[in-house]
């Protein structure tokens, strides 16, 4: 017996001898990859020698052997397990959330600027134990809680999270689950920058197309340059001391429709805003194409007019001219006026942005994917407008989860034009997450579409992260087990 034992063990030695000359010379070999030869290098140690990997468990043998298979997770298994939140100081307070799985796998969602997180924590109970893949039936599980404008954000922070899960379970981008991709990059619109002194403004501009690379811009045109100039405005001393246009209580300038407040703005206050528009276009060029914004809460009359003293700058469009329920004003406007017209950033899915498309009341439908439903949805409204002869535009104004979630929506619909992105001189936004895949997240104006990066194909930087969190509340993915409960009957029927 120890005969034999000695001529295995000299076969073995001799086999080893062979190995190890057949593996120095792959090492050698210049066409060899580095994390091949990284692994050669580290068997070269022991780590993986014959004799050492007849001594190991098996378990140990196959995380040894399989350390560079690619693996996703069991998707038929997997189930929800948690969700947790941080609110983030992006837009004045933006909630990033964290869906956790039996498999260790996660996906990330975002609850739209300024909406409450707890829009999302309520429907923690509702998810528990689904299986995040079912993207299409856990959302039809929780539409209903869903509202207009900020009210979807919670709907919306979910729905993200589950194409985000369901693309790492199945190791696919998430636009390859919304049927494929029609573009490698996604065109990016930012905000004109600002400076009341001309020559530090075209020095700004310069920066925004040459430096970064931005080839389509936005300006606001706001009845808030006119409130201090004399003779533009009438009608605003009464609504003055009662809010601005983003804040205020119930009766507020900043709760009323744009036909309920009564201002109006005169022919001083509409040569101005145009002279506004020509300045900026004149610094800008006629090949970049320029869109506006945020003109205040006056009627329709008025934004006729107003549209009327832009045609000759010829803007991209012109947005939320009034409130986006108001379809039959949308389609007065937009049969009056020659510049495209677009609303939709406050619609919550495609049944109510139908009306608008139907009648071509825009030219353009302009989505904003944290409260319009979600990936699939928006992709479900860039399409149905697509078969109306209408183009998709898509606003977003959050954090790189939902900008990244955009871009896969934006990657997947044909008739897509660009997507806002409005933290632009925010120096750390960026670095808020890292790509899985090493790709630049924003490069030259334009985000490159993850080919091969699972889910949304990013990762939270924790560091960056913690130190731009909201003051009002700085805990960070906290356990959130008041919100495991659910507490009502949600059927809406008899």
């Amino acid at each position: 017996m120890k005969n034999v034992l000695q001529e295995i063990i000299q076969k073995n030695k001799q086999r080893e001898r062979e190995a190890a000359l057949v593996r120095q010379a792959e090492i050698d070999n210049a066409e060899t990859p580095d994390n091949r030869r990284s692994f050669l290098k580290k068997t070269a140690l022991g780590g993986l020698s014959l004799a050492g990997l007849m001594s190991l468990s098996f378990e140990d043998s196959m995380a040894q052997t399989t350390s560079k298979v690619q693996k996703a997770s069991a998707p038929s298994d997997l189930k929800i397990t948690d969700m947790r939140y941080c609110l983030t100081g992006v837009m004045g307070g933006t909630a990033i959330i964290r869906i956790d799985t039996n498999q260790g796998i996660y996906g990330l969602g975002e609850v739209r600027d300024a909406a409450d997180p707890r829009y999302a924590l309520m429907l923690k109970s509702r998810i528990l134990g689904e299986n995040p893949c079912n993207v299409e039936r856990v959302f039809k599980m929780i539409r209903q809680f869903g509202g207009q404008g900020r009210q979807a954000g919670g709907v919306c922070a979910v729905e993200m999270a589950l194409w985000d899960l369901c693309g790492k379970a199945y190791n696919v981008p998430a636009w390859q689950l919304l049927g494929g991709r029609y573009r490698d990059t996604v065109r990016i619109y930012a905000d004109t920058p600002e400076s009341p002194d001309l020559e530090v403004f075209k020095e700004k501009v310069k920066y925004r197309t040459v430096e970064q690379g931005y080839t389509w811009l936005k300006m606001d045109v706001s009845i808030n340059v006119l409130r201090d100039i004399p003779g533009t405005l009438v009608n605003q001393a009464f609504w003055r001391s009662n809010g601005s246009q983003f804040s205020g209580d119930f009766m507020s300038y900043a709760n009323a429709r744009h036909p309920f407040t009564g201002i109006q703005v005169t022919e001083k206050g509409f040569e101005i805003l145009a002279q506004r528009v020509a300045d900026v276009r004149a610094v800008v060029g006629d090949e970049i194409p320029m869109s506006t914004d945020h003109y205040g809460h006056f009627d329709l009359n008025n934004m006729i007019r107003l549209g009327k003293s832009l045609e000759k700058y010829r803007l991209a469009w012109l947005e939320d001219m009034v409130p986006w329920q108001y379809t039959e004003q949308h389609k007065t406007i937009t049969d009056a006026l020659e510049t495209p017209t677009t609303t939709g950033e406050d619609i919550y899915l495609l049944e109510n942005c139908k009306p608008l498309i139907d009648v071509h009341a825009v030219d353009i439908i302009h989505p904003d994917l944290a409260s319009s439903g979600g990936l699939l949805e928006t992709k479900r409204i860039g399409d149905y407008a697509e078969e109306k002869a209408i183009a998709t535009a898509m606003h977003q104004a959050g954090t790189p989860v939902s900008f990244m979630a955009n871009v896969h929506c934006a990657a997947a619909t044909q008739n897509f034009l660009a997507l806002e992105h409005h933290s632009v001189d925010l120096p750390w936004w960026e670095s808020m997450v890292k790509t899985t895949d090493g790709r630049k997240l924003i490069d030259k104006g334009f985000a490159p579409v993850p080919l091969s990066a699972p889910g949304l194909g990013i990762e939270l930087v924790d560091d960056v992260v913690k130190q731009h969190l909201d003051a009002r509340d700085t805990s960070y993915f906290a356990p959130t087990r008041e919100w495991d409960a659910k507490r009502s009957h949600d059927r809406t029927w008899s």
